[in-house]
């Protein structure tokens, strides 16, 4: 079994997804890549050995949405969930937190009730 290097300069595209949390198993990262729901830099892969570089965009079509993310890093086994976070920034909303990210609060628009 070999190790990985400590300091990983890049990684396949299907093995940074999975190890980042996207998908649940590698080989889910590999079909999403070989049918083109991702993309590098605004490119289309069709291959999942494609590398990524650290400060590399990836697109990610999934179900009903779409992420945009930014690699942050890398790492030689897949993590829990606090370790993949901090392999990516999260760029889909503009403030950069992420989907989930409150971005305004809910209406207070009084609404009539109902009989």
């Amino acid at each position: 079994m070999s190790v990985p290097p400590k300091d990983l300069d890049r990684q396949r595209i299907d093995k940074w997804l999975w190890h980042a949390r996207m998908v649940r198993t590698r080989t889910d990262a590999a079909a999403l890549t070989t049918a083109g729901f991702v993309r590098l830099n605004g490119k289309r892969m069709t291959a999942a050995a494609h590398p990524v570089r650290v400060g590399d965009v990836v697109t990610l079509a999934l179900d009903r949405s779409v992420r945009v993310l930014q690699v942050e890093g890398f790492c030689g086994r897949r993590g829990g969930a606090p370790v993949a976070r901090a392999l990516y920034r999260d760029l889909t909303t503009s403030s950069g937190h992420g989907a989930c990210a409150r971005t305004a609060e809910p209406s207070k628009i009084p609404r009539p009730d109902r009989p």
